[in-house]
């Protein structure tokens, strides 16, 4: 039996393995738990109240299971309730925000798109954030409602997917982005084909390596890294129907794993 504490990670779905296996190569040596509440996904269309929710019940779950640290593998998730969790929680919580500030230093032109849930642009955090940098760059926000549930049914080479893709696209490449923020955990799973729509002079930038890095810091500044000679091991729960869930779940991981099931109510 595994003595040692694991890190907690949750998404409102499948789009948060984007970010687990950030953490998983940065640090190998961790035990990860996470969970995909994939019965209420999206969060991006639910009030902030519910989602506030989720989340309240999504971490008394993982704290039950003795988590060290959690990570808020959602934007939107993040922008409803991390103070929230942060004030309740007694473990570190990291928690993601579009990478508009690498973003902005690396645009030439001075415009930045920024892709993302209409939860997540529509959020107090993310206008904070965006007024923030308004005066170093043009920031052009565009929602692509129904791109997560697509990406969620695991067929990410659909021509619906490309032809929603290419109609969020096209009004940021229209107005001379030089560079596209992906403000979703579920948007690096498109990325092959947004590549494609976009062009090889855009530059693309995703925050799964600088929240894995964010975490191994506070790990390190809490005295909490493990001390595991081997490879961390790693469970899945859901609280969608296990067998839709798990075939989609494996093919985005890369390999078979095992899913539980979770009900949370």
């Amino acid at each position: 039996m595994r003595t040692e504490r694991a890190v907690g990670v949750f998404d409102s779905g499948v789009g948060g393995l984007s970010v687990l296996s950030r953490i998983r190569k940065h640090l190998p040596a961790e035990h990860l738990l996470y969970v995909a509440d994939s019965a209420y996904m999206p969060y991006g269309c639910k009030t902030a109240e519910e989602v506030k929710q989720r989340c309240l019940l999504i971490s008394d779950f993982l704290l039950d299971k003795g988590i060290k640290a959690l990570v808020m593998a959602c934007n939107t998730a993040t922008s409803v309730a991390v103070l929230t969790l942060r004030d309740e929680l007694d473990i570190p919580v990291i928690g993601m925000e579009p990478p508009v500030k690498p973003a902005v230093f690396s645009s030439k032109a001075g415009v930045v798109g920024v892709l993302a849930t209409s939860g997540t642009l529509n959020s107090e955090k993310f206008n904070h954030l965006k007024s923030r940098f308004a005066v170093q760059a043009e920031l052009i926000v565009q929602p692509c409602p129904g791109l997560v549930e697509l990406i969620e049914q695991g067929d990410l080479q659909t021509d619906q997917i490309r032809n929603l893709l290419a109609s969020c696209l096209q009004p940021l490449l229209d107005k001379g982005v030089d560079t596209l923020v992906l403000g979703c955990t579920h948007y690096p799973f498109v990325l092959p084909l947004i590549r494609q729509i976009a062009g090889d002079g855009i530059c693309i930038v995703d925050t799964g390596d600088a929240i894995a890095r964010e975490l191994k810091r506070q790990l390190h500044s809490y005295h909490l890294v493990s001390e595991n000679q081997h490879g961390g091991s790693v469970q899945f729960w859901s609280t969608g129907e296990v067998a839709i869930v798990q075939p989609v779940m494996s093919r985005l991981w890369g390999e078979r794993l095992d899913l539980s099931s979770l009900d949370l109510y």
